[in-house]
């Protein structure tokens, strides 16, 4: 059975549980947050080492052939123009199809939320250099670092490399079979995912406040994932067929979505982009940990077009040209800046949307803090669905990429 439609009953199964099971039972709500913690690091528990190890043979590879930097180039421009599509288009189509104002909900705990630049950038180089191993897996920007700072060392003699390059190849490949094994086994995972997401769903659901918020996001996340991703694929030389390299991309969807987590859907999108999209690991391996890491438009779009629904609900006067403008650079910005945050991207771009602005709205994030996990979950669906459809073009942009039979793919 196909990864994709295991997955699909998963979730199916899932969400039909969490709309039987009871939402303002807190005992069911404590299990299912212990499963979601359970099912996260299970997801999260292959990525680091595969992660590592392939971007060591991917880093040195490229450098060999003198493609390591132009690749890099061809990664950071599609992700600069797809972060500026990508909100732009989110913060035009809520100025036009805007939602109901959302009630005011008075909320006693404000959340200091920070993206920790100066912290992030310190720990790039911990003191010990083994700890950017032995982290709890959630900041990944030091192990990459680590990863190319020993590819670079690796090409200096040949000679001394040789045996190294060869065991760390051989692991390279190790990770990748337990990598595989857990993607397999991800449908009982996704199970409680799912429905711990729809017993807040149904919450959000009864409550009856945010559904037209709901609606246009799920509505745009769609549009943009399924139809304006894959049609970007046109203007790839030579000719190819987006609609194939959607279907090789289910998976990674349906993971992202209900892990709302980059890093628990991280092996997931390397599997699927190399065995349904044909990408080879020299490129793939940079390019679906630079675009996980850095490339969170989805979420930073998701958070953009959140704020100026909050801020129409405070203010009956609208919202001024000048702010959206602001709004839509601070978003853009903050999509690069979310390497800390694999796992609440959305709601962390909120809340520091909100910081910047000022003006008595560093606390407007509160009016829908009840609908934060959908935030998050379609933030991390688009995030997925850019990483994957990135990364692909950028494999075939750089000849790293051979078409794969769909008979064959996982």
């Amino acid at each position: 059975m196909k990864i994709w439609i295991k997955l699909l009953v998963g979730s199916a199964l899932g969400i039909v549980l969490g709309f039987l099971l009871p939402y303002e039972n807190q005992k069911v709500i404590s299990v299912l947050t212990w499963l979601e913690q359970l099912a996260l690091h299970i997801g999260r528990y292959i990525t680091v080492p595969m992660l590592f190890f392939s971007l060591i043979i991917a880093i040195f590879e490229l450098r060999q052939d003198r493609e390591f930097w132009p690749l890099l180039g061809r990664s950071f421009l599609i992700m600069v123009i797809g972060a500026a599509f990508i909100i732009s288009s989110g913060i035009l189509v809520i100025l036009f199809f805007s939602p109901a104002r959302i009630p005011i909900i008075i909320e006693e705990q404000f959340e200091i939320v920070s993206l920790n630049i100066p912290d992030m950038v310190l720990n790039l180089f911990p003191a010990n250099i083994f700890s950017a191993l032995t982290n709890d897996g959630i900041y990944l920007l030091p192990a990459w670092f680590l990863a190319f700072f020993i590819a670079m060392g690796l090409g200096l003699d040949r000679n001394y490399s040789k045996p190294v390059l060869s065991i760390t190849d051989s692991l390279s490949r190790i990770f990748y079979h337990v990598a595989s094994f857990f993607s397999e086994i991800l449908v009982l995972v996704i199970i409680a995912l799912a429905a711990y997401w729809a017993v807040r769903y149904n919450a959000v659901l009864r409550s009856g406040v945010f559904l037209d918020l709901v609606l246009l996001l799920g509505f745009l996340a769609l549009f943009l994932a399924f139809g304006i991703f894959p049609l970007f694929l046109f203007i790839l030389r030579p000719k190819t067929n987006p609609w194939i390299s959607l279907y090789g991309s289910l998976s990674a969807a349906f993971a992202g979505f209900f892990s709302g987590d980059m890093n628990f859907t991280m092996p997931v999108i390397y599997r699927h982009v190399k065995e349904n999209l044909g990408v080879r690991r020299r490129s793939n391996a940079v390019t679906v940990s630079l675009f996980s890491i850095f490339s969170r438009a989805g979420s930073a779009m998701i958070a953009a077009v959140s704020f100026i629904v909050i801020i129409k609900s405070y203010s009956r006067l609208g919202i001024a040209l000048t702010d959206v403008v602001t709004i839509g650079i601070h978003a853009f910005l903050i999509s690069f800046l979310l390497a800390g945050h694999p796992g609440n991207g959305a709601f962390t771009a909120l809340v520091v949307l909100g910081m910047n602005y000022g003006r008595g709205f560093e606390a407007g994030y509160l009016i829908l803090k009840p609908m934060t996990f959908y935030l998050v979950s379609v933030g991390t669906f688009l995030d997925v669905m850019f990483c994957t459809f990135a990364s692909y073009a950028a494999g075939k942009w750089s000849g790293f990429q051979e078409d794969k039979d769909i008979r064959h793919f996982i």
